[in-house]
């Protein structure tokens, strides 16, 4: 009875939460870029059900601060929170102000 009240992480369907989608992210996508994850901008599920979690990455730190170079990642992960592919959307100096 216990272990049919117990919940993982994943919910239901054995399904990715938003929260694991991020921690996933957080620790895999460094391994791969060789930088680390600044913040989380987004996240959300694309066209075929798989998560997408948007991400600043500072690509090039510089003095002062408010001259680095930042990349905005868009990451695809698959249900079992594997890394699917990743893409840099667009790459901007941190003291910038978004056009919209």
């Amino acid at each position: 009875m216990a272990e049919a009240k117990s919940s993982s992480k994943r919910g239901a369907k054995n399904k990715l939460s938003a929260k694991d989608a991020i921690e996933h992210v957080r620790s895999e996508l460094p391994q791969l870029l060789g930088r680390r994850v600044e913040s989380v901008l987004g996240v959300g599920r694309n066209d075929e059900e798989l998560w997408q979690v948007t991400v600043q990455v500072v690509e090039l730190a510089r003095v002062p601060n408010s001259t680095d170079v930042l990349g905005c990642y868009i990451v695809t992960l698959d249900d079992e929170g594997e890394l699917a592919g990743y893409q840099r959307q667009r790459r901007y100096t941190r003291g910038q102000a978004d056009d919209d």
